[in-house]
């Protein structure tokens, strides 16, 4: 049976690829339109075995009724595969999240704001120093602090990346803690700390309403696109 949530959604996709304006939309390049089968039980039960924790419920029925992954938001949804005896995501960054850490719970405060305020007020600027040579040194010593708060492998527990925007730019599923099923932006690239992203209510957005925004504005772009050609 076909969760209501999910119900069309492989037909809806199949429409757009098959329209003039498809490559209108941004990341098309990289996903082309196109799903990867779903996930059937089994192989869901394995992967969940594996991991140590129950997949969040919308995830988890967009896995068995749509896709492991493929077409979505930038350049697509990164797909879960069994390679080699083992599951795991691919995508640009899928290897940031620690997959033995999946059932941990992801936290509910990040890095101290008072430390990163301190660590941003040193950052070394380059028209301090004389040498470019000097400059190079003081600020990789710099990146090195900045990445042992920012990118410890703690703040992402209970997490998995889903999808690259580019620029090392990324979107974060949460499976454990407080904040499961809830999508995050991490834009820890730009010196900002990860954040939920929110609907249009202000709430914390969750998978379902991640996917369905998405390709709901697609629809409209693609549409409007096909019309005036």
């Amino acid at each position: 049976m076909v969760d209501r949530d999910w119900a069309g959604v492989r037909k809806r996709i199949a429409e757009l690829r098959a329209l003039p304006g498809s490559q209108q939309v941004f990341g098309t390049l990289g996903h082309r339109w196109i799903l990867e089968d779903p996930l059937g039980e089994g192989a869901l039960v394995e992967l969940e075995a594996q991991v140590g924790v129950r997949l969040p419920t919308e995830y988890r029925g967009f896995l068995t009724n749509v896709a492991a992954g493929g077409a979505g938001p930038s350049s697509g949804l990164f797909p879960v595969r069994r390679v080699q005896g083992r599951w795991r995501w691919e995508g640009d960054g899928a290897d940031l999240a620690d997959l033995s850490r999946l059932a941990a719970p992801f936290p509910d405060q990040g890095p101290d704001p008072d430390l990163l305020s301190r660590l941003l007020a040193e950052r070394p600027e380059e028209e301090d120093f004389e040498e470019i040579e000097d400059f190079d040194t003081a600020i990789e010593m710099w990146d090195e602090r900045w990445d042992a708060v920012m990118f410890a492998p703690e703040r992402t527990a209970g997490a998995i990346v889903i999808c690259h925007h580019g620029c090392s730019q990324r979107d974060w599923l949460i499976f454990s803690g407080s904040h499961r099923g809830t999508v995050w932006s991490d834009p820890r690239v730009d010196d900002a700390d990860l954040e939920p992203l929110l609907n249009a209510e202000g709430k914390p957005l969750t998978f379902t309403r991640w996917y369905t925004d998405w390709l709901d504005q697609a629809e409209r772009t693609v549409r409007q696109s096909s019309a005036g050609s």
